[in-house]
């Protein structure tokens, strides 16, 4: 997996898989604070 856009926000991102496949993830309930590693990753690939 790629992650394209972190859970900077701490509700939600965006992977890619292996066969090129985009994916979003979304947490259940209130946004996590942010965190390092994702508070300071960039966002990489393209969607």
């Amino acid at each position: 997996m790629l992650i394209n856009r972190p859970p900077r926000d701490g509700r939600r991102a965006f992977v890619s898989s292996p066969d090129g496949t985009s994916i979003e993830l979304l947490q259940h309930g209130p946004a996590l604070a942010p965190a390092e590693p994702w508070a300071s990753m960039p966002n990489t690939g393209s969607w």
